[in-house]
């Protein structure tokens, strides 16, 4: 039996990456190739060299929407608003803090343009709330939130457009798909030029992408749910692609979970849409995924037991202690990985 506790490792605090690099292409890379077992320090701007004509890379384009704000009560009490999940026109599921003051019923002020209702509480301690506006919902978030940053960064992000990938496209993410943020589009340009495929699919990541695990033993772990889509015209690029057994390189762990949620025994995707709950650990199958590109993970998280059944546990524990060894940056702001 698997324990969350097998998959933990050293992290020095010095290392969990605060700001991002520019540009975003000259963060480092550490290249493993699961076959030879050989590892290289190399630059991301790299993979030009790395990846070759008919390669297909997959990646998210979801945008992540700016998701904090600040709720006032009509006695001046100020609530933390994060929010999670769309359930209709009106209503989102969302975090609070401090949670007693968000009683059920309350209503609450954010600025002239957006106010709230308390409906509900969930089971995880977040609540329902209906939203009050005029006007285009996303355009008013824009104006009143800003940029969800996980809870281990502490720096202010001085540009906000630093936190979404060069292709963010649809709206609706909570946090950002980041082994997308060393893409530029000049690195896409040259890769395109070269031959390399691009195809996409959507994966809405929650903070529940951020949520550690509390259970030791792993098959009670309940994962978190993420809204995802694949369209026909992606579907067909990614078939394209295994039927002509060229290489599929997942752009980080949320492309690799839309894929491996839709793919079927042979690796073969259909266009669909839903909720997806995949949870990836040791000893798992792959049946689309060849190799995968992603940032370096919190110890005992669900991602980087991802990359434990792609890579390998052991395999996997010993590359992150040559990262530390060697001073990678870590988490989301932090350096890339690509296993082939």
């Amino acid at each position: 039996m698997l324990k969350t506790s097998d998959f933990y490792y050293d992290l020095p605090e010095e290392l969990i990456a605060q700001t991002p690099v520019y540009p975003r292409d000259s963060s480092r890379l550490l290249v493993y190739d699961r076959k030879t077992k050989k590892i290289e320090d190399k630059v991301f701007s790299d993979i030009l060299n790395i990846f070759n004509k008919g390669d297909l890379l997959v990646v998210n384009n979801t945008k992540v929407l700016p998701a904090r704000m600040f709720a006032y009560t009509e006695h001046g009490g100020k609530i933390e608003i994060l929010l999670l999940k769309r359930l209709n026109l009106t209503d989102w599921e969302v975090m609070v803090k401090p949670g007693k003051k968000a009683k059920e019923g309350i209503n609450l002020v954010i600025n002239e343009e957006l106010s709230l209702q308390v409906l509900s509480r969930t089971e995880s301690g977040g609540r329902i709330v209906k939203f009050k506006f005029d006007g285009v919902f996303e355009d008013i978030i824009s104006r009143a939130g800003e940029m969800p940053l996980p809870p281990y960064i502490h720096e202010k992000l001085k540009d906000q457009d630093r936190y979404q990938t060069v292709y963010a496209k649809n709206q609706g993410s909570a946090a950002a798909p980041t082994a997308g943020l060393h893409f530029t589009n000049e690195l896409i340009d040259a890769l395109k030029a070269k031959g390399v495929e691009f195809a996409t699919v959507e994966l809405k990541v929650g903070l529940g992408t951020f949520r550690p695990v509390k259970v030791d033993n792993l098959e009670e772990h309940q994962m978190h749910s993420e809204w995802y889509e694949i369209t026909e015209e992606n579907a067909k690029i990614i078939n394209k692609a295994k039927l002509e057994r060229r290489r599929v390189i997942a752009v980080g762990t949320t492309s690799v979970r839309t894929l491996e949620t839709v793919a079927d025994e042979n690796g073969f995707v259909k266009a669909s849409s839903g909720d997806t709950s995949i949870f990836i650990y040791p000893p798992y199958k792959f049946k689309c995924v060849d190799s995968l590109i992603t940032n370096f993970h919190l110890p005992e998280s669900t991602l980087v037991m991802l990359v434990s059944a792609f890579a390998g546990k052991e395999e996997t524990l010993n590359l992150y202690k040559y990262a530390v060894e060697n001073k990678y940056r870590f988490f989301s702001f932090g350096d890339a990985c690509l296993f082939l």
